[in-house]
């Protein structure tokens, strides 16, 4: 009987275990005694990684600085797991011999070379690291397809799109339609956003998630990266991708056919269905939590998206447009310049302006190595600071 639960038991690692999607993956393990947790790996928070490996006993666990990871090692040094740190430490979780899935929930571009050390290695992906394919897709996905590793998407929109695809190839694809809750500034003007403080870009009105990313989606920069992703993951061009305001959030996205038909994937907002969906695809599992109810609901509402107010989604298409290292450059002003308005180093419509004035200044790379890649971003970040100074 144990033989047959081991070969049932699905092995996973989690690289940013301690953010706002590695914990709920965990909460999905919680609830799903056949997944094992081999590996996790965190940026700083020593603490909440010594409740998580005393929980859920992985043999390897990784912090970013070494710092972090000599204080871990004192805190667990009566149990047997190893702690490693930095980018070898990543490699060395993204390649651990058994794991199954490599979830990447990893902030920024460090997600990159492990994602590909970890499909180089067999592991498919569940990925919520949207820099991989913004920054990377040309190179992660033919090596994805190469090494015959599913890239299985954890964000609410593409799990929507990639169950709403059920298979069907890509010339039946007429469109892709993006759904975006609109944030907390739908239908503001320009004016309206100038004095817009921290908090007021910190309460999304649907969905709970870290800082930067909520502040992302204020300025619709998130829809922007998903646009890029989108690209990639379903193999479409831009102009069969078209981002839909849906302030109620319930429909997740959708896929138009050839023949006119829609296909949508909807749900209460909560990334625990999209991550455990990627846990166990192409299975099913029961999942406690709120369901639709559309008598409740009454009505769903769409509407297009202002380009003009909210320039992030507009220059976002622009970055794909140019393609080679310009999405990175787009990428990494726009995660600089987050940092400085949370630390409110600069204003509001700083975020956006600073990403433009990156994005002029850069002459695109057409098929950037990982390096090249690298080097873009911190051309972006040398530009902003040398702004600041």
């Amino acid at each position: 009987m144990e033989i047959q639960m081991e070969r049932q038991m699905k092995k996973i690692a989690i690289l940013g275990s301690t953010g706002s999607i590695g914990t709920q993956t965990l909460e999905i393990v919680r609830a799903n005694p056949e997944l094992r947790v081999l590996a996790l790996a965190a940026g700083g928070n020593v603490e909440l990684m010594e409740e998580q490996i005393r929980e859920f006993r992985p043999l390897v666990a990784g912090m970013w600085s070494e710092e972090a990871a000599a204080d871990l090692r004192g805190r667990v040094a009566d149990l047997p797991v190893k702690v490693v740190s930095g980018m070898e430490g990543l490699l060395e979780i993204a390649v651990l011999e058994d794991v199954e899935v490599l979830v990447t929930a990893i902030v920024g571009m460090i997600g990159i070379r492990p994602t590909i050390a970890a499909i180089e290695a067999g592991k498919d992906i569940a990925l919520a690291n949207k820099e991989t394919l913004v920054c990377a897709g040309h190179i992660i996905m033919p090596l994805a397809r190469k090494r015959h590793v599913a890239i299985l998407p954890v964000d609410s929109e593409h799990s929507a799109i990639f169950q709403s695809l059920n298979g069907e190839p890509a010339e039946r694809v007429e469109k892709i339609l993006l759904t975006a809750s609109g944030g907390p500034f739908r239908g503001r003007t320009k004016a309206e956003l100038a004095n817009i403080q921290v908090e007021d870009a910190l309460k999304h009105p649907n969905w709970a998630m870290g800082r930067k990313i909520t502040i992302d989606s204020s300025t619709m920069v998130n829809k922007g990266l998903e646009v890029m992703e989108a690209k990639w993951l379903f193999d479409v061009g831009l102009d069969r991708i078209q981002v839909v305001v849906h302030p109620q959030s319930i429909i997740h996205s959708a896929v138009q056919y050839v023949d006119g038909a829609i296909m949508a994937q909807l749900g209460m907002p909560d990334m625990k269905l999209p991550i455990q969906y990627a846990l166990f695809y192409p299975d099913r599992r029961p999942m406690d939590g709120r369901r639709v109810d559309l008598f409740e609901l009454a009505q769903l509402t769409f509407e297009k998206p202002d380009m003009e107010v909210f320039v992030g989604l507009r220059l976002a298409y622009e970055a794909a447009k140019a393609g080679g290292s310009m999405p990175t450059v787009y990428n990494a002003a726009n995660e600089r310049a987050v940092g400085l308005f949370l630390d409110r180093k600069i204003s509001y419509p700083e975020i956006t302006g600073l990403i433009e004035e990156c994005m002029n200044a850069h002459h695109v790379i057409e098929e950037p190595s990982v390096e090249q890649i690298l080097a873009a971003e911190q051309e972006a970040y040398d530009l902003i600071c040398s702004r600041r100074n």
